[in-house]
């Protein structure tokens, strides 16, 4: 099994650091990884073609014409694609194509770092098999999500930072399908930190399990 992962973009995401968490994770899991700080292994068709999964870490940020063509093509191919937080959905706010295949955009975190709960809402699926609603202290994301992505876990905003928002349930963890491929997201890992967390690692390593083809 291949994996490509890529980091770069802002720092206050701690790129670097999170991305070296997930390269442990997929290691432990028998893949090959490749670590790259730039985007250009995109535009290599023979080297994503043979992947079995991208994990993108780039928290805003731009991505040339060719760099996105070469990832939507790779994942429509087949290959699988898994990220989380701002390094998968608030990666190219001007690529409406790249948004398109993930299923979500980032616009808010109200409150910036608040303690908030996840709600699991599909207990069956083999990703949250086994987990049970649980808390973090970190940024609560408000979305702009795809109706039509399986979501897996959502939360529930309490309206104390922003009153007209109370009651907003919001997709936390979710998978889609981008043509023949397979794309796993979760809003959780905010810093690298957040992985300290055993259910938002486990998550992630149950998601790229299944967005690997």
């Amino acid at each position: 099994m291949k994996a490509l992962i890529s980091w770069g973009g802002w720092n206050g995401h701690e790129p670097e650091q999170c991305a070296k968490i997930i390269e442990e994770v997929l290691k432990n899991e028998n893949f090959e990884v490749e670590m790259h700080t730039s985007l250009e292994p995109y535009k290599d068709k023979e080297k994503m073609s043979s992947l079995n999964l991208i994990v993108p870490v780039w928290t805003m940020a731009q991505i040339g014409k060719e760099e996105e063509a070469g990832l939507l093509e790779a994942v429509s191919g087949g290959v699988g694609i898994a990220g989380w937080h701002g390094g998968m959905c608030d990666s190219f706010r001007n690529n409406t194509g790249y948004q398109f295949m993930t299923g979500g955009q980032w616009v808010a975190h109200p409150g910036n770092i608040i303690e908030y709960g996840v709600d699991i809402v599909r207990k069956d699926d083999p990703v949250m098999q086994g987990m049970r609603p649980f808390k973090m202290n970190s940024e609560q994301y408000y979305m702009h999500t795809d109706p039509g992505n399986e979501v897996l876990a959502t939360t529930t905003f309490s309206g104390e930072h922003c009153e007209w928002i109370k009651g907003t349930v919001m997709p936390v963890v979710w998978k889609r399908r981008y043509g023949k491929g397979r794309v796993f997201y979760s809003s959780l890992g905010h810093i690298a930190k957040d992985f300290d967390v055993p259910e938002v690692k486990e998550i992630m390593r149950r998601g790229m399990l299944w967005a690997a083809r």
